[in-house]
């Protein structure tokens, strides 16, 4: 029986070398931008992170280009406040979104930020692929699902990588795949496989990569 959403086989040797190659390059903070008049010029691929706060996202990007510093980390729900461009090489942009889900910020704040993810997952023509966070622990939430759901509208194609994934039991790993199976059938936008990853532990980092150098 083939599962619905399988999790992603490690790739071929060929795409394995050029994820290694692509991160192993120079990676490079750009700016962080807190309107869309700010946006670098859509003239390279660009992938982008989304996930709730505290899912693990700067965690991930720092394993991801194996730099310890790169992304903040921090354990203040929605400290980030800004679309944080990188530079990976010459040929794309790797972006890290506000966090989303947080409760501690003001009203105002957390309309503004919102209103900025939207703007820019609907209108950034060279976004090839938003890769959606979500806890291995938890599964998919309410939060998550809007976001999905406003990339069904926008035709952009996502992945979830489930991050955190050295920290749950195999039996109650199972229980949480089901459910974000569930989930994810009733998202056409959503990419056909998903990605078990630990920051960590390194688990799913050389797939993650191979993923993104393959995009064009």
């Amino acid at each position: 029986m083939i599962l619905p959403f399988p999790i992603a086989e490690p790739e071929s040797e060929a795409a394995a070398e050029l994820g290694r190659k692509l991160f192993s390059g120079p990676v490079d903070f750009l700016k962080g931008v807190v309107a869309m008049d700010g946006l670098p010029d859509a003239d390279r691929v660009e992938v982008c992170f989304a996930g709730r706060s505290n899912v693990g996202k700067s965690s991930l990007i720092n394993a991801l280009t194996n730099r310890k510093g790169l992304a903040r980390a921090s354990n203040t729900p929605g400290r980030t406040q800004e679309i944080n461009f990188f530079e990976l090489g010459e040929a794309r942009y790797l972006v890290d979104l506000p966090g989303y889900g947080y409760a501690n910020a003001p009203l105002a704040v957390v309309e503004k930020w919102q209103r900025l993810l939207k703007n820019y997952l609907s209108g950034r023509p060279n976004l090839r692929r938003a890769f959606v966070l979500i806890d291995s622990r938890h599964g998919i939430k309410t939060v998550d699902e809007e976001i999905m759901q406003l990339m069904n509208r926008s035709a952009l194609t996502f992945q979830v990588v489930m991050t955190k994934a050295d920290k749950i039991k195999d039996h109650e790993r199972d229980r949480v795949l089901e459910q974000v199976r569930g989930k994810l059938a009733k998202h056409p936008a959503a990419f056909p496989e998903l990605i078990m990853t630990s920051s960590e532990k390194g688990d799913g980092i050389a797939t993650l990569r191979a993923v993104i150098s393959c995009l064009e």
